[in-house]
C-alpha cells in the first residue's frame, strides 16, 4: 500500500490543484454559496473518514434537543435510494445509509434527512418541518452551502498538518481551508494527553484569531448492546470473540480490547460496507460477534448473537462545557 501511495503521487499533484482551483472560484464567487436564515451547525473534516462525525452530531444532539427543535441533514453515503428522504418508522438503512439510520435510530424525535443536494435539502426542511438549527453531518467540504457555525475535525493520530492529497494521502480539502471552522477539535486523543503536548499541537494548528480548538478521546461503554443478556466489556475476556467491522479507522478499538485483555479474531471490511449473504453466513458460524454501533445497523436481524460497543465522545479539560456555550449563543 505504501509503495501504491508513492506512485500515486503525481496523481495526488493534479487532485491538489483541481481543491484549489474549486475553493478559489467559491472565494471569489464565482460558485456561488448560500446562507439560509435556520441557524446551520457544520461537522465535518478535510480527509476521508475516521475522525469521528457521527458521535459528534450525537453529542451536540444530546446538548440541543431538549431547548430546540433540531434536524440534521447528511448525504447519506452509501445508501441505496436517491433524492430527499426523511427518517420514518418504516425508513431502512439502505433508504437513510447508516450513519444517519444510527442517528435516526438513537434520537426518533429528531428529524433526520438526507440529500445529495444539501441546497435543496434545506429548504425542504425549513418547509417541511422548520427547525431552530439544522445539524450538517459530514459538509465541511460542501462550499454551496455557507453554514452559520461550523466544526472542523481531525484525528490526533492523522492530524491534517501532517497528511497528504489523496490519493497519496487522505486529504479531501486543502489544509488552509481550516480556517474557515470557529472551531477545531482534536479527537481520539489519549485520555493522559499533557498540557504541554496540547500546547505543542495548538501550536502546529496555528489558529486564526478567535478560533477555538479543543481535544476529545472516545469513550467505550462498559456495557455491550444488541443482545437480549446483559454483557459488560471485561466479560469477553474468556469468550471466542469475532470483531466486525466497516469503518474507516478500527484501530482505536481494537487498541481499547486489547488493553482489556480481549483477544479477537478481526473481520475488517471497507468503510460503509453493505454485507454479502455469504458474509452474514461466515458470521453466523461464529460464536460471538461483536461489532461498532454503526455496523450493527446493517447487520441487526441477520446475524445471530450479535452484540455492539457504544462509544461517545469525552473531552480534555473543560471543552464539552465551552463548546455548549459557544453553541448557545449562537441560538440564544
Amino acid at each position: 500500500m505504501r509503495v501504491l501511495r508513492i506512485l500515486a503521487f503525481p496523481i495526488s499533484l493534479i487532485y491538489a490543484v483541481v481543491v484549489y482551483v474549486r475553493n478559489f472560484l467559491f472565494d471569489i464567487d464565482f460558485f456561488k454559496s448560500k446562507k439560509y436564515k435556520t441557524p446551520t451547525i457544520c461537522v465535518g473534516n478535510l480527509s476521508v473518514g475516521g475522525t469521528g462525525k457521527t458521535p459528534m452530531i450525537e453529542f451536540l444532539l444530546s446538548t440541543l434537543k431538549t431547548e430546540h427543535k433540531v434536524a440534521v441533514l447528511s448525504r447519506g453515503y452509501g445508501r441505496k435510494s436517491k433524492g430527499y428522504q426523511v427518517s420514518t418508522e418504516m425508513a431502512t438503512v439502505e433508504i437513510l445509509g447508516d450513519e444517519p439510520y444510527q442517528i435516526a435510530q438513537k434520537f426518533p424525535e429528531v428529524p433526520v434527512v438526507v440529500d445529495a443536494d444539501r441546497q435543496h435539502g434545506i429548504v425542504e426542511l425549513e418547509r417541511s418541518i422548520a427547525p431552530d438549527v439544522i445539524l450538517l453531518d459530514d459538509a465541511f467540504q460542501h462550499r454551496k452551502v455557507t453554514p452559520s457555525f461550523s466544526m472542523l475535525l481531525t484525528a490526533y493520530d492523522n492530524r491534517y498538518q501532517k497528511d497528504w492529497y489523496l490519493p497519496t494521502g487522505s486529504l479531501r480539502d486543502s489544509k488552509k481551508e481550516a480556517k474557515r471552522a470557529n472551531l477545531i477539535v482534536v479527537t481520539k486523543c489519549p485520555k493522559d494527553l499533557s498540557k504541554a503536548t496540547q500546547e505543542n499541537i495548538v501550536a502546529e494548528i496555528g489558529p486564526e484569531t478567535g478560533q477555538k480548538v479543543f481535544f476529545s478521546f472516545l469513550h467505550y461503554k462498559n456495557e455491550l448492546k444488541g443482545g437480549s443478556e446483559n454483557i459488560v466489556v471485561t466479560d469477553l475476556i474468556d469468550k471466542k470473540v469475532t470483531l466486525v467491522t466497516g469503518i474507516a479507522n478500527p484501530q482505536p478499538l481494537l487498541s481499547f480490547l486489547e488493553s482489556k485483555g480481549i483477544v479477537v479474531e478481526h473481520l475488517n471490511f471497507r468503510d460503509h460496507h453493505f454485507f454479502s449473504e455469504s458474509e452474514i453466513e461466515n458470521f453466523n458460524s461464529k460464536e460471538f460477534i461483536l461489532t461498532t454501533e454503526k455496523d450493527y445497523v446493517r447487520l441487526k436481524g441477520k446475524v445471530s448473537n450479535l452484540h455492539y460497543i457504544g462509544i461517545e465522545h469525552q473531552f480534555l479539560n473543560d471543552g464539552a462545557l465551552r463548546i455548549k456555550e459557544t453553541i448557545s449563543a449562537l441560538l440564544n
